[in-house]
Formats: structure tokens, sequence, C-alpha cells
């Protein structure tokens, strides 16, 4: 007699989220990741090593250490000296690196220039970058008014209605500036927005000839803004230094006095920077 054929029993289901189908590619991709930024490290504070004294001390096998190198080197993040058969820190890692050095340093150098600003103006003081077709506040002094502009450090705003934002396309080639709009358009915030192209640019030659943008309520009715560009050691436009405040305490002839103000405190910071 045959014995019955019992069935397994499903296996129960445990409690919590079920496991995502992708989650193993999701790991091995994070891992993959998480070893190639340990060999740049490993890379950095060994200057030279080979690929056996690498892969010990990263704790993985040579192979897997040489594929994780090879594709570091195609980003230029890694280097490989054929004749010393020696693995470095490539020229990519550096830009990376000093763009974050870059920054850090210049809101430390900014700030002692922004305060003086803000004092002689009597008006907030703003130090920004462009990122990603936006300006990115990094930094603000604010002035002792009750009524005063407010940046949160990391908020952003488009880049033709705001005063750095038009110092730093003053400092681009018309193609260069093109490309931004296509991106990014020319949305109308105010009934003082230039909002476009041919206005845009009328007023972006005119900042280039005296060195000063002004944000006449483009962005927020009854605000305005005067800026100017940093530069760095190459010359290239790095950020931007602009105060601004309510309309009211910003008339035309003030607004003149003001601009040369901002652009000495520009020349400042970019001469600290080595330009």
């Amino acid at each position: 007699m045959k014995r019955p054929v019992i069935a397994a029993e499903p296996p129960k289901r445990g409690r919590g989220r079920p496991r995502l189908q992708h989650s193993d590619t999701e790991v091995s991709v994070v891992q993959a990741l998480d070893r190639g930024l340990t060999l740049l490290q490993i890379l950095a504070r060994e200057g030279a090593v080979n690929l056996t004294d690498l892969s010990l001390q990263a704790g993985m096998p040579a192979p897997t250490a040489h594929r994780l190198l090879t594709t570091l080197m195609r980003q230029q993040f890694a280097a490989y000296n054929e004749s010393t058969q020696m693995w470095t820190v490539g020229v990519q890692a550096y830009s990376v690196g000093s763009s974050y050095l870059a920054r850090t340093s210049l809101v430390e150098l900014a700030k002692p220039v922004m305060r003086t600003l803000m004092e002689e103006t009597g008006e907030t003081a703003n130090l920004a970058v462009t990122e990603g077709g936006y300006v990115v506040f990094l930094s603000q002094v604010e002035s002792n008014h009750p009524i005063r502009a407010y940046h949160r450090p990391g908020s952003r705003s488009h880049l033709h209605v705001s005063g750095i934002g038009k110092a730093l396309l003053a400092c681009r080639s018309k193609s260069e500036v093109e490309k931004i709009l296509q991106k990014r358009g020319l949305p109308a915030f105010t009934p003082h927005t230039l909002s476009s192209p041919s206005a845009l640019f009328e007023n972006l030659e005119l900042t280039r000839q005296r060195g000063w943008s002004f944000d006449n309520e483009e962005h927020f009715e009854g605000m305005r803004c005067v800026a100017a560009a940093i530069t760095d050691a190459q010359g290239e436009s790095l950020a931007g230094i602009s105060v601004s405040g309510p309309s009211t305490r910003f008339p035309e002839n003030h607004v003149a006095e003001i601009g040369p103000k901002v652009q000495r405190a520009a020349e400042q910071i970019s001469r600290e920077l080595g330009a």
C-alpha cells in the first residue's frame, strides 16, 4: 500500500511590507557604489597603490576591485599608471572636491563683506549661486528693519526674476542664456517680470555695461534688489551678492548709489578668492 503524498504547506507570510521584487538588484547597485567609494577613499589616503594592496585594504577580491577601478577610471575619478602599475585619484575627483571646497570657502569669505554691505546700505545682503538653471541662496545677513527681505538658505528662484540671477546671466554668452531659457522658460511672476527674450537680453546688456543688475519688482511686487557677480581665480562667474528690500526704500536715485557699493563688495570677495 502506497503512503499518501502530503502536500507541502506553503510558507507563512511574515508580517510587515511585502518584499520588493527588485530589492536584490537595488541592493547590489548600492553595494557597488559603496565599494567604489571605498576604493576612492583608499586612493585618496594612500596616494598611489597597486591592485593587490588596494583590494586587501578594501576587503574585496582583486577582480571586483579591478572592475570598479575601471569604471572610476572611465569617469576620471581614478587613474592608472601602466609603467608602475599603480592606481591614483583621478582629476575628476579633484574637480568635485574643489567644488565643495570653493562653496564652503565662499560662504566664509563672503560673510564679513556681506555684513559690511548691509551696514553701508541698511538692507539685507544675500549670497547665491546657480544650480540647475536656478538661483540657489546660500547665506544672508539681515538688516535691522522690521520689514525686510528674507531668503531661506537652500531656497531657489528663476534666474530671470532675480537680481543675482540676472547678474550671473549677464556673464554668459547669448547662446548659453538661450539654452537656459529653453529649459526653464520665462514665466511671469509680476507685471514687471521680463517675460520676453528681447526685454531680458536688453536688460542683461545694461547690466554688463554698468557692472550690476537691478530686480525692479520682477519676482515679488513691492520688493527690489541690486546685485553683482562674483568671479573665481579663472575669471569665471561663481556666485552673486545682492541687497534687497521694500521698493519704498529703493527709489531710483538710491538704487544708483547702491549699485556701485554692491559691485565693490563683489569685487572684494572675488579678490579674496584669487580673481
